[in-house]
């Protein structure tokens, strides 16, 4: 069997909150195969953020493990981390985190900006990311002008642009009705098939059942539910 993308061994996290320890994880085991769609369920404050933080190397557990392509994080150096979030992982927010001074455009393509690609490979990369996410046509607008459920296709083509492994989707529907939530769950289940990108998405919208893989479920920072892959 080969090794997973995703490897949690033991994982618990622990704030400390007005003087007092809060465990928004306790002791969680979760695998997620290549290639996978996964849905994190739960009520909020289950711990589903949480778990998609330490996945994505945004935080640090308190105790147990987290693997990526076999990579443990913990040993990784700051730099080793930094180049894990623009090279390795993509991220998708609830609240789209585009940038509003930006055209459609120039959102996708700001992570290879960044990370120094020559104009020409990523003006390319960014057009075909929006292909993909069936906006091409809006390149040139700005985020005020899309809809939500454009807002978010938007920044999923972002979140694809450098060519990711792995895409944490953390609530993506939260501010969409029910019939562009759809949409975006759709389009999530197909770039796990046509990009190769296994996807995990933390979210309470009951919707997503219908197109994840399988589903784990969160209660108070402990696996309720995680029918076999």
């Amino acid at each position: 069997m080969s090794e997973p993308l995703v490897r949690c061994v033991g994982l618990s996290r622990i704030y400390r909150v007005d003087g007092r320890e809060v465990a928004a994880l306790r002791g969680v085991d979760f695998s997620v195969p290549a290639g996978a769609f996964v849905a994190v369920t739960g009520r909020s404050g289950s711990g589903k953020t949480t778990l998609l933080n330490l996945i994505g190397g945004l935080d640090r557990p308190t105790a147990g493990e987290v693997y990526l392509g076999g990579r443990l994080l913990s040993t990784l150096s700051e730099r080793e981390r930094t180049e894990l979030w623009r090279r390795q992982v993509g991220f998708v927010f609830q609240s789209f985190a585009l940038l509003p001074t930006l055209s459609a455009f120039d959102n996708v393509a700001l992570p290879l900006r960044i990370t120094g690609v020559n104009r020409r490979e990523r003006d390319a990369r960014a057009q075909e990311c929006l292909e993909l996410v069936g906006l091409a046509e809006w390149a040139g607008h700005r985020p005020y002008e899309l809809s939500g459920g454009q807002q978010q296709r938007i920044a999923i083509a972002r979140a694809l642009v450098h060519r990711p492994v792995l895409i944490l989707a953390d609530e993506p529907t939260g501010e969409l009705d029910s019939a562009t939530s759809r949409e975006i769950f759709a389009l999530l289940q197909r770039l796990t098939s046509e990009q190769r990108v296994t996807v995990i998405v933390a979210s309470h919208d009951p919707l997503v059942h219908e197109y994840a893989t399988w589903s784990v479920r969160l209660q108070d920072g402990r696996i309720e539910h995680s029918p076999a892959p």
